[in-house]
């Protein structure tokens, strides 16, 4: 099953009881810049974030991103 960003990040911050708002405090901490929930809701619907984001906000949830090589599955 294919999930787009912002389904993964929403499934993965429902997992961890954070919401949306705390998460961007956090992002703020750690980019030194503002982040703010629209701003990041408004780049997970036009799929325009970062992987550098994205690669954050898994460190800061407590996970890591791997990737599989799809010729062995």
């Amino acid at each position: 099953m294919n999930m787009k960003a912002r389904e993964q990040i929403k499934s993965l911050l429902a997992a961890k009881n954070i919401k949306m708002k705390e998460l961007c405090l956090l992002l703020s901490e750690k980019m030194g810049k503002n982040y703010s929930s629209n701003n990041l809701s408004n780049k997970l619907i036009r799929g325009s974030i970062t992987y550098n984001e994205v690669l954050l906000i898994a460190d800061i949830l407590g996970y890591k991103i791997t990737f599989v090589d799809t010729e062995e599955i």
